[in-house]
């Protein structure tokens, strides 16, 4: 078709020329008769092949992508634009706060759709999980990783999850003499003071301690009619030796205070001071003039009662032992 297009302006041209070919030369004739049988067989599939170019702009399609974007896969992530807020804080089965904790929230797809870490007090916020069950995944240096699951319902949700170390302490609570003590409430503290874990004694004075994270804590008990005794663990990854711990006295005081004619004493002030001068404790009496020390550490004591000129005595106590000791208050015939 091209070739078809250009033969005749060539001769045209060529018949302009000065000195070209006349007017009804034969090469004029010879093109005028060549040219209609050459055209228009070609002329069929010129405008057929100019047709089909003509619909395939008229009608070309955009790819998918163009008419519907897919947005990339963001690692399985769900987004959410707005719900409700997930809030709490993280501890330790003793109450101390774990702060840097990384929290995850997973939908029931298991696509992540929500991650926090908890601050210095432990506390985190997740905002815009839909409402529906989801489970939220805690983790820290440290301690144990936990999941759990979360129903977000219209409403705020507020939790709080434990986070527990591989450390484990057991151990004794015992009288320097060997025998148990029951029911002491054993408690473990970390180098700031927050209780990280807590028990009390079994029967055979037998502890356990569990969730611990491997560090340095002071380890202290105390039980009724006892001294609170205290002392300095280092806790490790797993089992490790058991770490036994005494609590000493035991020993309990009691006594009246009385004036000249035998009647009681109330509100009188009954100090009691050790060998060292160190106050053991102080007491107003009662109505009846009665008083009361217990948990007392064997050794010597003083007790002082005042109200009237002041009458102190010397006492020895034992393990253990139940004493009393009767004051008797008066006053000075010489002053009165």
């Amino acid at each position: 078709a091209r070739a078809a297009l250009v033969l005749p302006a060539a001769a045209l041209l060529v018949s302009d020329l000065p000195g070209g070919p006349a007017a009804g030369s034969p090469v004029i004739l010879a093109w005028d008769t060549v040219l209609p049988g050459f055209l228009l067989p070609l002329a069929p599939p010129v405008v057929m092949a100019s047709l089909g170019l003509l619909l395939a702009a008229l009608f070309k399609e955009s790819p998918v992508s163009d008419l519907t974007p897919v947005p990339p896969a963001r690692n399985g992530e769900a987004d959410y634009s707005s719900g409700v807020a997930v809030c709490g804080a993280v501890r330790t089965p003793g109450g101390a706060a774990v702060p840097r904790a990384v929290l995850t929230l997973v939908d029931a797809a298991g696509r992540q759709c929500g991650r926090a870490a908890s601050g210095d007090d432990g506390r985190f916020a997740l905002s815009g999980p839909a409402p529906g069950g989801y489970m939220l995944i805690a983790s820290a240096t440290g301690h144990r990783p936990r999941a759990v699951g979360v129903t977000v319902r219209e409403a705020t949700a507020e939790l709080e999850v434990l986070l527990g170390g591989p450390g484990r302490l057991r151990g004794r609570v015992r009288t320097p003499e060997g025998d148990p003590v029951p029911d002491a409430v054993v408690t473990m503290t970390d180098p700031q003071g927050d209780v990280v874990a807590t028990a009390r004694s079994a029967a055979d004075g037998g502890y356990r301690l569990e969730g611990l994270v491997a560090g340095d804590y002071t380890l202290a008990a105390g039980a009724p009619g006892r001294r609170p005794g205290a002392l300095p663990v280092t806790v490790v990854n797993g089992d490790q030796p058991p770490q036994d711990i005494e609590l000493t006295g035991g020993a309990v005081l009691r006594g009246a205070v009385r004036n000249d004619a035998g009647r009681p004493v109330a509100d009188a002030r009954v100090t009691l001071t050790d060998n060292h001068g160190e106050v053991a404790g102080t007491v107003l009496t009662c109505e009846k003039g009665q008083f009361a020390f217990t948990a007392l550490a064997p050794g010597e004591y003083t007790v002082v009662a005042a109200g009237y000129p002041p009458v102190a005595t010397g006492l020895q106590l034992s393990g253990g032992e139940h004493s009393e000791r009767d004051l008797r208050l008066g006053h000075d015939s010489a002053t009165t």
